[in-house]
């Protein structure tokens, strides 16, 4: 990095100063830290590398010695007093390189901090800064703009898509004996739109099968789009929250444009926080319909009924990965273990889990950043570390991001298990029944993924 210009400099200050007026929490948590560096330990990086430049506080001054230069007397007029520092090229090559390579954002820092500052929340301010100066990095902005340009983060073309949705039906179809059996795409006025992780089409379309295997068991009204039916958002990650709001609209009008009751956010932990935490406030309004992810879905199918399960069916031992922005982040902790214990009958926890779990270190765009791959797998080894001292064959995660990572994990460590979403598992321990199987009566006449139409099936009135 060779230069920084007035403008980017002036960017990057502009996104400071913004937030600084109309947050407090962002001024409060960059004066909060005392620079005890209890939270050296909690940081995959920083036990990985024992390199200082990774403990959760030298990323949070880092941003706050920018403020105290630009936005304090005492940084204006004598910086080296205040440890105040200059927004140049070694600053920002540097902040690159420890808020986007360097942190996943997992929030465990924030966990054990003895004051509570919120390390997450101002390295994503420092990645706005970065984003508004032009520096995010490459492979994570291609992966924004492919979902801006194509609707999906891995520019998967619609026939391709549907391609793969049909061969999943007639798989459905003949595990069921049911013709009726369906992967329906662009149905108008159904309960549910449902979403996906573009992984799933392109690398793992069994787990598309085990969700529509379920949503047969429940006699579920849902539809698929065949155009906006991504559930992540790395314009999130990136820190444009411009893009960021652009993908979260996406899903927010095709909702609309289906006419669904109720938004079902698939297996992604950041896409899930996009969505429902984060959504309103990147398009400025209120969502005007329910939301809620699909762990949340399988469990009220569980509890009611709506589906039964047989966890003698799941024999083998399993443990569970819990994504850090569906359970630290996202409080799906005991949701998701309701799940998991409903349809397995041999389980055992990693150490630690829960609100303590150690990220799998492919969050934060981590997974999208090729650049850090070698970081990437290198603090990856904790997480590999922590399954193989469970004893377990299978692991469970209801995050896509979290299973590439595993896959990748288990590869490199020679781990020898199979990685499985919480959605294939609840397939599995399914009990179809004539009773408990009662598709949607809409699907008989409206379009499957066999059938592709845009347009909603006009209704045959000798039927009605």
């Amino acid at each position: 990095m060779d230069n920084i210009t007035k403008e980017q400099r002036k960017a990057a200050l502009d996104v400071m100063r913004a937030t600084l007026a109309a947050d407090s929490k962002f001024q409060t948590h960059l004066n909060a830290c005392v620079k005890c560096g209890l939270c050296a330990t909690s940081c995959m990086y920083y036990i990985a590398y024992k390199d200082p430049k990774f403990i959760p506080g030298r990323k949070v001054d880092l941003v706050s010695s920018i403020y105290r230069r630009y936005f304090t007397p005492e940084g204006k007029y004598f910086p080296a007093l205040f440890r105040a520092k200059d927004l140049d090229a070694k600053m920002a090559e540097e902040m690159v390189d420890c808020l986007y390579g360097g942190c996943t954002m997992c929030g465990r820092c924030v966990k054990h901090c003895s004051i509570g500052v919120d390390v997450a929340y101002i390295v994503k301010k420092g990645r706005e800064m970065l984003a508004a100066m032009g520096l995010v990095p490459k492979t994570l902005q291609a992966t924004v703009d492919a979902a801006l340009n194509t609707g999906n983060n891995m520019a998967i073309p619609t026939e391709e898509f549907l391609d793969t949705l049909k061969w999943m039906e007639e798989e459905l179809q003949d595990e069921m004996n049911d013709e009726k059996a369906n992967i329906p795409v662009d149905q108008h006025d159904k309960k549910i739109m449902y979403t996906l992780n573009p992984r799933e089409p392109k690398f793992f379309p069994l787990s598309i099968s085990a969700m529509a295997k379920v949503f047969y068991a429940a006699g579920e009204s849902w539809t698929l789009s065949s155009k906006y039916y991504d559930v992540t958002n790395y314009g999130y990650f990136s820190g444009n929250n411009a893009h960021a709001a652009q993908i979260a609209q996406y899903l927010y009008d095709e909702v609309h444009h289906l006419g669904a009751k109720q938004l079902i956010l698939g297996e992604c932990g950041h896409g899930s926080r996009a969505s429902r935490w984060e959504g309103p406030n990147l398009i400025k309004h209120p969502y005007d319909f329910e939301m809620e992810t699909v762990l949340e879905l399988m469990a009220e199918y569980i509890r009611s009924g709506r589906i039964k399960v047989d966890k003698s069916l799941n024999t083998t031992l399993c443990t569970l990965h819990d994504p850090c922005n569906l359970v630290r982040n996202g409080g799906l902790l005991q949701e998701m273990r309701f799940v998991v214990k409903s349809c397995v009958s041999n389980f055992v926890e990693m150490t630690p889990h829960g609100n303590d779990n150690f990220c799998c270190g492919g969050g934060g765009g981590a997974l999208a950043m090729s650049e850090y791959n070698e970081r990437r797998l290198k603090i990856g080894e904790i997480k590999a570390n922590q399954i193989r001292a469970t004893g377990a064959k299978i692991v469970i995660t209801p995050c896509h991001n979290c299973v590439d990572q595993l896959m990748q994990l288990n590869h490199t460590y020679k781990l020898g298990v199979t990685i499985k979403t919480v959605a294939e598992i609840v397939a599995d321990a399914l009990v179809i029944t004539p009773a408990a199987a009662k598709p949607d009566p809409a699907n008989d006449t409206a379009t499957s993924a066999a059938g592709h139409s845009s347009e909603p099936a006009e209704k045959d009135p000798t039927l009605f």
